[in-house]
């Protein structure tokens, strides 16, 4: 029947004019904030200054639509990657090194990453990223206010070793003991930039909030021809130390990667483990327990830890966020302070009218279908490690069609047991039943 629904919305929308934007390339993957450290004690400090493989760019000089700052590569980065991070902007751009182009990011409101090593040099460098005006993502984007002046927001230099730390998965599920405990499975994504074989040690220590080992070992892993590999773990989770609203338990993952004798970096992440689930109804279980989610729909960038407390106190234990970037730090706020969160990702097409048909909404013209599915995808892998968020949803007010159907699809292919809700769907299949108050 989807197969159905599919090619029916193909054939309905040939030759709509919207005309998509520019797709990205030249990106890393989109993950969930990894920072590295040269020691454990930065690492577990993390304190957010700048330190030997660490450095924060908060000055832009602009020219017209181009934003420029230099930059100084340490001769201690030598055999190391250069990754650079750009936290959001409010519209697509193209990044520049020492005058050459690397990448192109169609998707300013999620957190991306960029490999410079190739472009870079030992001493001072020139960083530059022209913005796109006007956005050809605008479309996408209603909620944005035209004229506003652009930017961006949370940029830095990062270096990380060669064979690195990419990213770290969760899963949760109940143990078959019946007593209330479920197993947590951690995975660490490490991947190799080399084109030769090479090896590192994997060290991992999983402390439970008292500070007491949960897990603990290392692994070899070899890797070659710039691949990655994914290290992966299991233990068991007391059912008083799963994370809820009620009792936010965050457990401490501490990394090192060790290569030729020598530690290349130290990673220090709170995790959170939770089962999640919900009846053909839309009721939703977290641990086994009947939820009920009184929800705020309310716009990410505005919300403070007072405003948090304030609508708790009102009744209110779950966050539907509106389109727009989502900083790790309100997450992990909402890890620490026990509330829910329907991740929203950042497209809303509303002011192209609710038509399917020629020159109507961009949701069923195959040509935008790139941009659905990455922005869909971003929001998905860069919020999925937060134990707060038990829910995502495709869009906003942005009509239905083949895109949203894709894009649904795509995140069903990760297997991931937490709903994936368009409110907007008017009863259609993408959208999995999850109850809302």
């Amino acid at each position: 029947m989807r197969r159905v629904f599919a090619i029916a919305a193909i054939f309905s929308c040939w030759g709509l004019a919207a005309q998509p934007c520019a797709p990205s390339e030249g990106r890393e993957q989109p993950r969930c904030e990894v920072i590295a450290y040269p020691t454990a004690e930065a690492a577990t400090a993390a304190d957010g200054g700048n330190n030997r493989y660490f450095t924060r760019i908060t000055q832009w000089a602009r020219q017209s639509d181009t934003l420029s700052t230099p930059f100084t590569v340490p001769f201690v980065w030598a055999n190391r990657q250069v990754l650079f991070h750009v936290g959001s902007a409010s519209v697509p751009y193209e990044v520049l090194v020492n005058g050459r182009r690397v990448a192109r990011n169609a998707d300013g409101n999620t957190p991306a990453e960029f490999n410079l090593t190739r472009y870079v040099r030992e001493g001072r460098n020139r960083l530059d990223l022209i913005l796109t005006q006007p956005s050809d993502a605008a479309p996408l984007e209603s909620w944005k206010e035209a004229g506003a002046a652009p930017g961006v927001t949370d940029t830095w230099i990062m270096s990380q070793p060669t064979m690195r730390v990419r990213d770290v998965l969760t899963k949760c599920w109940p143990s078959n003991d019946g007593d209330g405990t479920a197993v947590a499975e951690v995975g660490i994504v490490v991947k190799s930039s080399a084109l030769n074989p090479r090896t590192s040690r994997i060290y991992y220590d999983l402390l439970t909030p008292s500070g007491e080992t949960a897990a603990t070992g290392y692994k070899e892993l070899t890797l070659d021809m710039r691949r990655e590999d994914t290290l992966r773990f299991v233990t068991r989770i007391p059912a008083q130390l799963l994370w809820s609203a009620e009792l936010p338990t965050l457990y401490t993952l501490r990394l090192k990667t060790q290569h030729e004798g020598r530690f290349g970096e130290y990673l220090e992440l709170p995790l959170g483990f939770r089962t999640v689930a919900t009846d053909p109804q839309g009721r939703m279980t977290i641990n086994g327990q009947p939820v009920r989610l009184h929800a705020y729909e309310i716009n990410p960038q505005i919300v403070s830890a007072n405003l948090l407390a304030r609508l708790r106190e009102l009744g209110f234990n779950t966050l539907k966020f509106m389109p727009g970037y989502i900083s790790p730090e309100l997450l992990e706020m909402c890890d620490i302070q026990g509330v829910y969160v329907v991740a929203q990702a950042p497209i809303d097409s509303s002011k192209s009218g609710a038509s399917r048909r020629k020159e109507g909404n961009p949701s069923n013209d195959p040509a935008w279908q790139a941009a659905y599915i990455e922005r869909t995808g971003d929001s998905y892998h860069t919020t999925k490690r937060h134990p707060s968020v038990i829910a995502f949803s495709l869009a906003s007010m942005s009509s239905n069609g083949i895109n949203l159907y894709e894009s649904y699809l795509n995140l069903k292919r990760y297997g991931d047991s937490r709903p994936i809700i368009y409110p907007d769907a008017a009863g259609e299949w993408n959208d999995d039943p999850l109850l809302l108050d």
